[in-house]
């Protein structure tokens, strides 16, 4: 399906619906997954990317990445998913999948677009009623520009 087929849009915005209600397996509601999610994203900031914005919420993640010469996002992607998922597994007790191995990517071009992500990155918790202001949010950028 073509990126300007209007039907892509519909599924996105379907997709982002069902995980911001909080369906599916919710692992990084545990404070030890989400934390250690959270510490896989920074570990290599500054070296392989640089974290823009991010955002662990019960069923999935989002960041904002500005890749590395040298690093493709698919390579920082399996790493991520790679780690975090026998990371998280070993905590949990358990075996198998623990991320899906789709993703969503999209390329910023401009300020006023790089701004609009920042916020809807960092607002997903507040869409999805989880806390009742972006800074409460333990597990995202959001907490860290407010100090």
């Amino acid at each position: 399906m073509p990126s300007s087929d209007p039907r892509r849009t519909a599924l996105r915005r379907f997709i982002e619906t069902y995980e911001d209600a909080g369906y599916g397996a919710c692992w990084l509601k545990d404070d030890r997954i989400a934390e250690m999610v959270e510490l896989s994203l920074l570990c290599f900031d500054e070296a392989r990317y640089r974290l823009l914005a991010w955002c662990v919420m019960p069923n999935h993640v989002h960041s904002i990445i500005k890749i590395s010469e040298g690093f493709p996002l698919d390579d920082v992607l399996h790493s991520w998913k790679s780690f975090t998922s026998h990371q998280a597994n070993k905590l949990l007790g358990r075996f198998g999948k623990f991320w899906f191995r789709e993703y969503h990517d999209r390329y910023i071009r401009e300020g006023a677009h790089y701004a609009a992500a920042v916020d809807n990155v960092e607002n997903n918790p507040v869409k999805a009623k989880l806390v009742p202001s972006k800074e409460c949010r333990k597990w995202s950028s959001a907490r860290l520009r407010s100090k």
